[in-house]
């Protein structure tokens, strides 16, 4: 007997040390394989032990199973099914790489992984439902990639998940009711996707819940209290989505709460004074939705916040002076409000503020001379209240300060020479509709960062100052409808602004308006240096005194005739005015644009001919000049696409989403305009037109004639935009010249992005009625398939 125990033993043994070897073996072959496939950097096929190699852990019985493989952030491209012959791996890490193609199912082989992220790729398809095979899994991350299809219920088994992400997809459906059995979850995101319907109220269950990222949905319904009550909830990000009724009262109950966002929703009723309660809070969002009542002082107990932005509201009354001890504070943002009284002067001991921003209220009082007490102040948005008085000389002393904002109040005196002390500024000086008057100050051309300056609207008095040509990088100025006098400076951001920059000041002259100063300022300086000029002069006194006369007469006849001549113009505009249609709906999605764009200027240009642009497959561009001097290129849609204008929700949504897209090659929506059924699509306007006009040209004159280098950057530069919009999956129904538009360093930017999604809004490819494409040439497949699609596009 103990013969055969023995025998057994050493059978044991060696099938035991068998098995080892060939499973070292495996391992081995899988990486070498592969490191063919995916050219690893810093791997090695010289005979050097594999558990040596970078990026790697091995683990197991004599420490030679891989356990551990971390290739994230290579950018590698390949086949990645084979990474699942490894079937020890605990740990996973495929993110920031270029994989493309379905998320390989036989990852759901690997029974012993426990973490798996496989974000930052292109992998294409649903969420495997193999994935349900790996009941060890605590942590699964597939977001950013292009991910369709709902949450699969497979997953559903996964009970010791931690961390489950999905974000940034195009996922649809609702959130599974499930999510509220995982018991140990602690971060939950599946912002930017599709998904619709109302949080499970079973979220709120989740006792270990830490992270809640919902933003950029379809989500409805009401804020579960129950996500509040378990009070281990960290940060609750719910943005851009459609949330109704109140905030809920046990927000207080959540202490360890740090960071709420809940803006850009149809939230309603006040925010709970339990809020004080949440001491830990340093960041708390609410902006665009329909709250109301008083902004509550609990909020100054929360002494660790940073960010209180509960712009475009309905809140009314005065701002709570206690907020004034909030002494970490960075930026206050409560814009868009109907709140009145002054600016609290509890406010001049934050010394951490780095922006305030207190536009579109009623507030009144004057700007606290002691307002630059807050040394890191950089943006002071005061615009469009009812504030008195004069600016103070200590606005010099914000010398951090990148933009000021004083439009649209009630201001008076004049404008101190101490704003050129601000060097600083960089993004906008606006001091417009006020009743400042006297002369503009030189020290303003020390502002040499400075991008735009509007002083429109009020009484200023003398010449434009020559040392405004230190501003060099001024690219948007505004004088209009002042006082001023003598000629506009020669000076490239001057002549380059449109005429109604400078319009409204009777005795201003020169480039770009159309009244010549004559030799009234260049050459009567010269002529008391050269005597013999006066000699000359004395002569031809008869003949100048005729001439004069004459001239006078014929000036009279001509202003006559002009007279009348305005006096029909004024009749006919007065008619456009008269049957300018109602704007249904229209919105700037651009914070900084918003005060210079007049919607119903924006109508109004569309409706004379002098006006358009260039036509296009389908619609037609005009330029609206507004009346705040900005320059915007109008897409005025044509008859075949106004049917969307019955889905109005929709194309709102998509044209916000598109506005948010960041390429230096894609000129996005700015905003819209819809009356009647015609909608209005408003871009930022490139003054070299498109690629189109610049080969017309070019074969006409060699003047235009673009070299090959530049021609390989716009090629280049097309075909980078043209990339980007596949990655995020949008289809460009006419890539042709005329949409390639050119801005002033001829740098091309691609048009006409947002139409394949308006087209249909639900679908990331087009499908249409009629065949896409330009008349020069359409691709074949277009014509029997009638689908839109990447490579077509290409």
């Amino acid at each position: 007997m103990a013969f055969w125990f023995l025998s057994a033993l050493l059978i044991a043994g060696f099938l035991s040390k068998s098995n080892l070897g060939e499973a070292q073996l495996s391992d081995e072959a899988a990486l070498l394989a592969i490191h063919r496939e995916l050219s690893v950097p810093g791997w090695s096929s010289n005979g050097t032990d594999y558990c040596n190699w970078v990026r790697l852990k091995c683990g197991g019985a004599n420490n030679s199973f891989v356990e551990m493989l971390d290739l994230s952030g290579l950018h590698l491209k390949g086949n990645a099914t084979l990474i699942s012959d490894l079937r020890s791996l605990k740990h996973l890490d495929l993110s920031g790489n270029s994989f493309t193609g379905p998320v390989p199912a036989s990852f759901g082989d690997l029974s012993e992984l426990e973490f798996l992220d496989l974000s930052l790729n292109r992998f294409v398809g649903r969420i495997p439902v193999e994935f349900g095979s790996l009941r060890g899994l605590k942590s699964l991350n597939v977001s950013n990639n292009l991910l369709v299809g709902e949450i699969p219920d497979e997953l559903m088994v996964l009970e010791r998940l931690e961390e489950f992400q999905v974000s940034g997809n195009g996922l649809n459906g609702t959130i599974p009711q499930w999510i509220g059995n995982l018991s140990n979850l602690r971060v939950f995101t599946a912002y930017e996707n599709e998904l619709v319907g109302e949080i499970p109220k079973g979220l709120g269950l989740v006792s270990e819940l830490e992270l809640l990222n919902l933003h950029s949905n379809k989500l409805e319904g009401k804020i579960p209290k129950g996500v509040f009550e378990k009070g281990k909830l960290k940060v609750l990000v719910l943005t851009q989505n459609r949330f109704t009724g109140e905030i809920p009262e046990e927000v207080g109950i959540c202490s360890s709460l740090s960071s709420v966002r809940i803006g850009n929703n149809e939230l309603v009723g006040a925010i709970p004074r339990t809020i004080g309660n949440v001491s830990g809070l340093t960041y708390f969002e609410a902006d665009n939705n329909s709250l109301s009542g008083e902004i509550v002082g609990e909020f100054s107990k929360c002494s660790n916040l940073t960010l209180l932005n509960l712009a475009a509201n309905g809140f009314a009354g005065a701002i709570p002076a206690e907020l004034g001890k909030l002494m970490s504070l960075q930026e206050l943002i409560l814009s868009g409000n109907s709140l009145f009284g002054e600016v609290p002067k509890t406010f001049l001991g934050l010394g951490n503020l780095n922006k305030l921003d207190l536009s579109n209220n009623r507030l009144n009082g004057t700007i606290p001379k002691e307002l630059c007490s807050m040394p890191r102040l950089q943006y002071l948005l005061l615009d469009q209240n009812s504030i008195r008085g004069d600016i103070p000389h200590e606005i010099g002393n914000c010398v951090k300060l990148l933009e000021l904002q004083l439009g649209r109040n009630y201001l008076t005196g004049t404008i101190p020479s101490e704003i050129g002390r601000l060097r600083s500024l960089q993004i906008a000086l606006n001091l417009s509709f006020n009743h400042l008057h006297g002369s503009l100050p030189s020290e303003l051309g020390r502002l040499d960062k400075l991008v735009s300056l509007d002083v429109s609207n009020n009484m200023l008095t003398g010449s434009i100052p020559q040392q405004l040509k230190g501003m060099m990088s001024l690219f948007e100025v505004n004088f209009s409808n002042n006082l001023l006098s003598g000629p506009v400076p020669v000076f490239v951001p001057f002549q380059k602004s449109p005429n109604s920059s400078f319009s409204g000041n009777k005795e201003l002259c020169g480039a770009p308006l159309s009244s010549s100063c004559g030799y009234s300022y260049e050459h009567l300086r010269y002529n008391h240096r050269v005597s013999y000029r006066i000699v000359l002069a004395v002569i031809g006194s008869g003949v100048a005194v005729f001439v004069s006369v004459s001239v006078v007469v014929l000036l009279f006849m001509m202003r006559e005739k002009q007279e009348k001549a305005a006096a029909k113009n004024v009749d006919v505009e007065d008619n456009i005015e008269d049957e300018q249609p109602e704007i249904i709906a229209g919105s700037v999605f651009i914070e900084n644009l918003k005060q210079g764009i007049d919607l119903d200027a924006v109508v109004k240009a569309t409706m004379k001919e002098t006006n358009k642009l260039s036509t296009g497959t389908f619609s037609s561009v005009y330029k609206a000049v507004m009346p705040s001097g900005m320059v915007v290129s109008v897409k005025k849609l044509k008859s075949m696409d106004r049917a969307i204008t019955n889905h109005q929700n929709k194309m709102i949504r998509e044209l916000e989403r598109l506005s948010k897209l960041c390429h230096d090659h894609l000129v996005t929506p700015i905003g819209f305009v819809i009356y009647e059924d015609v909608a209005l699509l408003l871009h930022q306007h490139l003054p070299n037109g498109n690629l189109a006009q610049l080969i017309h040209e070019s074969a006409k004159k060699s003047e235009y004639q673009p070299d090959w280098p530049m021609r390989l950057s716009i090629a280049v530069g097309v075909a980078e935009g043209l990339a980007f919009l596949h990655h995020v999956a949008i289809i460009h129904l006419d890539v042709s010249s005329s949409n390639v538009l050119l801005d002033s360093g001829y740098k091309p930017v691609l048009g006409e992005i947002e139409i394949s999604k308006l087209l249909d809004p639900s679908r990331g490819t087009a499908s249409i009625s009629s065949v896409a494409g330009s008349f020069g040439y359409i691709p074949p497949e277009y014509a029997y398939t009638m689908q839109v699609t990447a490579p077509g596009n290409v």
